[in-house]
């Protein structure tokens, strides 16, 4: 009998354990640091696919969006942030709140890397800050124009690499010199742009395409627009939400900043250790 006992009290204690351990986590992503590996190429080359870094959830505050969301696609499961703390986002028709309330809230800015909840599908991107409140947005011939002003940018020559299926998704690159074959070199034109905060940062250009000549966009009040560095291969706020695309994102769904790649791997998995990119390793994001 005693035996017994003492089996049931091994296994509740490591229950215990496992719940504490899953508990502390959980508060830990929440509240500091959320872990975000780089699906898709819409942030080279300032992120490439499989590029893994932490968001900081502390940067702009805490909203709805900073609760975890759990996916596992092979299990079924897809709990969003909305499903933990959907009971704390807004309706949006709070004239003092357009964006959404916020916690210890402090306003994100231009040039800024940022993860956010799609605000139709809930789920994570990371794209650049380009559009504050009240700002008019607009391309004109692939050139991005900021309240009536042309940015600066100037040339910072081709961006290679090679053409093969990149990361878990096996996504292939899109390439400026045309169609080329498994192995060979993709070019991209490469730019450095210069917000009009003196943010600078690198943006590729692939080929001329409906998003590189737009009307204007006005970011509401309480709201952001996003590009993609990478900015014929981005689905951003150039795009509405009906066409799939992000439109303009509320203050209440940013999730954080990213400041930091910690760990990169070129492979379908981080377990490849030989498709590591050590040059990544702890690279602050510009």
């Amino acid at each position: 009998m005693a035996e017994k006992d003492g089996i049931l009290h091994g296994i509740w204690e490591t229950v215990k354990t496992i719940v504490y351990a899953l508990l502390i986590a959980g508060v830990f992503r929440t509240l500091f640091f959320q872990p975000f590996w780089i699906p898709s190429g819409s942030m080279k080359d300032t992120l490439l696919i499989g590029d893994f870094l932490f968001v900081n959830k502390m940067a702009y505050g805490y909203s709805y969006a900073s609760c975890p969301s759990i996916r596992i696609p092979a299990l079924g499961v897809d709990i969003t942030a909305e499903d933990f703390c959907g009971v704390f986002k807004s309706d949006g028709n709070d004239p003092e709140a357009p964006g959404g309330g916020r916690l210890w809230g402090s306003e994100p800015e231009r040039g800024d890397v940022v993860v956010f909840r799609h605000p139709v599908t809930g789920r994570d991107f990371i794209k650049r800050l380009i559009g504050l409140p009240g700002d008019r947005i607009q391309m004109q011939g692939g050139r991005l124009v900021i309240n009536d002003e042309p940015v600066e940018i100037t040339d910072a020559g081709i961006f290679e690499e090679i053409f093969a299926p990149q990361g878990p998704q096996q996504q292939r690159p899109r390439c400026s010199n045309g169609a080329v074959g498994i192995g060979a070199v993709c070019e991209k034109r490469r730019y450095i742009e210069t917000l009009p905060n003196g943010v600078s940062h690198s943006i590729l250009d692939i080929q001329r395409q409906s998003f590189d000549d737009t009307g204007v966009y006005t970011v509401p009040a309480g709201h952001y627009f996003f590009m993609g560095d990478n900015r014929d291969n981005s689905r951003d706020s150039r795009e509405s939400q009906a066409s799939g695309g992000v439109g303009f994102v509320p203050f209440e769904d940013i999730v954080g900043r990213a400041d930091r790649i910690m760990f990169s791997s070129a492979g379908r998995s981080m377990l490849f250790f030989w498709t590591w990119r050590s040059d990544r390793f702890f690279k602050e994001i510009e």
